[in-house]
Formats: C-alpha cells, sequence, structure tokens
C-alpha cells in the first residue's frame, strides 16, 4: 500500500507514514471516501440497506454492478435474505398451527407468533446497526449460510 499524500511505499501495519508523518488510517479514509464517490455508496451504507426492506432490498444490492462484487456488500445481503426467509417460514408455520390446534391455544401461538416478528425486527436493527460500523456480524446458522453463500458464490 502506498501513502496517498507523498506515494511512498507504507510498511505493513504501520499507523503513520513514515516519510510524510500522515496518519495511515486517515489516508485509508480518504482512499474508502474516493472509491465511495466513485461508486455512489460506501459499503458500509449498502450493507446496512440490505435489511431495510429484507430479501427485496439485499436482493437489489446482489444485481447492482459496483456492489455484487463486494465481499462485505454480499455477505450481508445473502445474511439479509435468509434472515427474512426464516422469519416468513417461522410464521407461516405459526399461523399454521392456528388451523390445527384448538382455539384455547390460539392466545399463545400468536403470542409466539409476534415474539418471532419481535426477534426478526429487533435482529434486523442489530444488524444495520453492526454493517453501519463496518463489522460483519454473524447470526447463528444464518451467517454460517451467509458466508458459504458469499464464497460459493464470488
Amino acid at each position: 500500500m502506498q501513502c496517498r499524500n507523498c506515494g511512498i511505499e507504507l510498511v505493513a501495519g504501520a499507523a503513520y507514514c513514515s516519510s510524510c508523518g500522515k496518519p495511515v488510517l486517515e489516508l485509508k479514509a480518504a482512499s474508502d471516501t474516493a472509491v465511495a464517490l466513485a461508486s455512489g455508496m460506501q459499503a458500509n451504507v449498502a450493507a446496512a440497506l440490505c435489511y431495510l426492506a429484507g430479501f427485496i432490498s439485499a436482493a437489489v444490492f446482489l444485481t447492482l454492478e459496483p456492489y455484487r462484487h463486494n465481499p462485505f456488500v454480499r455477505y450481508h445481503a445473502f445474511q439479509a435474505i435468509f434472515l427474512s426467509v426464516a422469519w416468513i417460514l417461522l410464521h407461516f408455520a405459526l399461523s399454521g398451527l392456528i388451523a390445527i390446534v384448538p382455539w384455547t391455544a390460539w392466545r399463545l401461538i400468536a403470542t409466539a407468533s409476534s415474539l418471532v416478528s419481535l426477534a426478526a425486527v429487533t435482529a434486523s436493527i442489530l444488524l444495520i446497526y453492526k454493517a453501519w460500523g463496518h463489522k460483519r456480524f454473524k447470526l447463528p446458522l444464518i451467517g454460517d449460510l451467509a458466508e458459504k453463500w458469499t464464497s460459493d458464490t464470488a
């Protein structure tokens, strides 16, 4: 990696450029901003937006040109898709139980369905926050699937 300020080759792991003294993190942030301006949006914003409308927004980012090749955005897009599918399947399963069980258990199943929805919304908010902070937060089971799909289809 080269210093954006003076062009000298940087030592791996250095916090400052040995020639001009500029902080490497500041230089990295400047280069990330330049990439973001060229592509339209920073990767962390795109990754966070994947969770906004579930599998719909995630599918959009998997098809948009600058983001579909970014491993960070792809991981969050696949995790958003799998989270949405899991929520929908659980919701339909609990709705199907209402047709089977006696009417006295309806309130219990409706409460369980509400708790599943609350958990899905809470997980989405947590994942938006983590993606916004440039973190690759992994949900149990779903995160493993997202990692597999990200590495298999890259």
